[in-house]
């Protein structure tokens, strides 16, 4: 996003925007059986729902027209013999062609928090020639059913059509932004009680290669507004070793992918925790790339997490879906507590990218306002302040900042603000980025469940 102080592009949701905040007072690392009663309470207590489907098990218990479950090391979902074909019309090329497809319906999800507000997200491999569909049908607290939103159609690459998200989608009760299912007037007490997800992949006719998906899942939540969120017990002392990316040296630098390196602050800051948990691009990749610019995987992130209806590189989901392109590793997008739940995180060795929207005087030290920014959160100093890799930076060696604790929660974990001109807007709420090894280590499952991710 831009570091102005400006509306967002992304269109700003009136529903209220949820970040869990309950027991923002536990520290991380408290040992005692009282402290780890209370933070399991605390969990239980979060308004946040996630669901996921990642196993043969789940593949395998779902309803499936032409698609089939594959088993090993990382089970998935693939086109076993196509249901039909059908013609797609890119309405950012204009170009029409045919494909076979599939579908998979996930069983229905009833949601432990009635939401306002899903996001999905996904995993997947899609070889040239393929791509993918994720949609979204739930049921609302009324009784009455949503349509199937389409939450992204995606490919790795951008040859064959390009990835995008679909506007104009609305029942009256709830719409679609960008990437967020939001129920339109939270106020009346409507609320989304179920959901089911249904994929659909794409192959070119008669061509037999398949997309593979790994994972496929939703978060919901619900909160109150709030302008401030309570303060959090510093629990944890600890700084990872992140590549430090700078967005800012990128200005100018293929316009065509929102206006160039002053808006990629996510995609910049996926590609730091991407290459944290070792992904690398090869030359042959960043081929494309003038080679006279600096960190041209930056560039290329860019470019492969662009969105092409969104007219941005912000798409939640895309840039979770980009990191899981990379071996070995998933992505979601969810939303967090508190800062105690990022000190559980990096304890296990998990940076997060935090999404977040501030003045220039509500953050101390970073030296501009935004209505809308990603930065890297990679650890805790002594005294609880939050260690944040912050792309918004003039160099690769200025990304590394400190920033005061009580401020940075409460940019981050705020659901409404005012804006420069005094205007109640929104804030994020806690939406967080999550990338982690597809096999985490005993410490990082647990420390993801306790944050509500599995």
């Amino acid at each position: 996003m831009s570091r102005a102080e400006q509306p967002s592009r992304r269109t700003l949701l009136t529903a209220a925007i949820a970040a869990a905040v309950a027991g923002g007072a536990v520290p991380a690392m408290a040992g005692t059986a009282a402290a780890v009663e209370d933070r399991d309470k605390a969990a239980a207590a979060r308004p946040v729902d996630n669901r996921a489907w990642t196993t043969y098990t789940d593949w395998r218990g779902g309803t499936a027209h032409g698609t089939r479950a594959v088993a090993g090391a990382r089970p998935g979902l693939v086109i076993g013999t196509a249901a039909g074909t059908t013609d797609y019309t890119d309405p950012h090329t204009g170009r029409t062609a045919t494909w076979e497809y599939a579908t998979w319906t996930s069983p229905v999800h009833r949601l432990s928090v009635p939401a306002t507000e899903v996001i999905a997200s996904w995993n997947a491999h899609t070889p040239a020639g393929t791509w993918l569909q994720t949609e979204l049908q739930g049921t609302y607290s009324d009784g009455t059913d949503t349509p199937w939103y389409v939450m992204g159609r995606w490919a790795a690459g951008d040859e064959d059509i390009r990835r995008t998200s679909v506007d104009d989608q609305s029942d009256g009760k709830s719409s679609i932004w960008t990437d967020t299912f939001a129920v339109d007037e939270p106020a009346s007490g409507l609320r989304l009680v179920s959901y089911r997800l249904r994929l659909t992949l794409y192959r070119r006719p008669g061509s037999g290669t398949t997309p593979k998906v790994w994972r496929v899942g939703a978060m919901g939540s619900d909160v109150p507004d709030r302008f401030t969120v309570p303060a959090s017990t510093p629990g944890l002392a600890r700084e990872l070793t992140v590549p430090r990316y700078s967005q800012e040296i990128h200005k100018g630098q293929y316009p065509e992918y929102d206006n160039g390196g002053e808006a990629w602050c996510s995609p910049t800051s996926s590609q730091m925790i991407i290459e944290y948990w070792g992904g690398r691009l090869t030359e042959e990749q960043l081929s494309w790339v003038d080679p006279s610019y600096a960190d041209p995987q930056i560039c290329h992130a860019a470019r492969y997490t662009y969105d092409y209806q969104y007219a941005g590189c912000g798409n939640w989901p895309f840039n979770a879906a980009y990191a899981a392109t990379f071996d070995g590793l998933q992505g979601v997008v969810t939303r967090l507590g508190s800062l105690t739940d990022l000190e559980t995180l990096i304890a296990a060795g998990i940076p997060a990218i935090t999404s977040q929207s501030f003045l220039k005087t509500e953050l101390t030290g970073a030296g501009y306002g935004t209505s809308g920014h990603l930065m890297t959160v990679i650890g805790f100093t002594a005294d609880g302040d939050v260690i944040a890799n912050d792309p918004a930076s003039p160099s690769d060696e200025a990304v590394r900042r400190v920033y005061l604790r009580r401020e940075f929660e409460n940019i981050w974990l705020r659901t409404k603000r005012y804006n420069a001109s005094g205007k109640v807007v929104s804030g994020t709420g806690g939406v967080c980025y999550l990338y982690f090894p597809a096999h985490p280590s005993p410490l990082q499952r647990k420390a993801l469940a306790a944050v509500g991710v599995r």
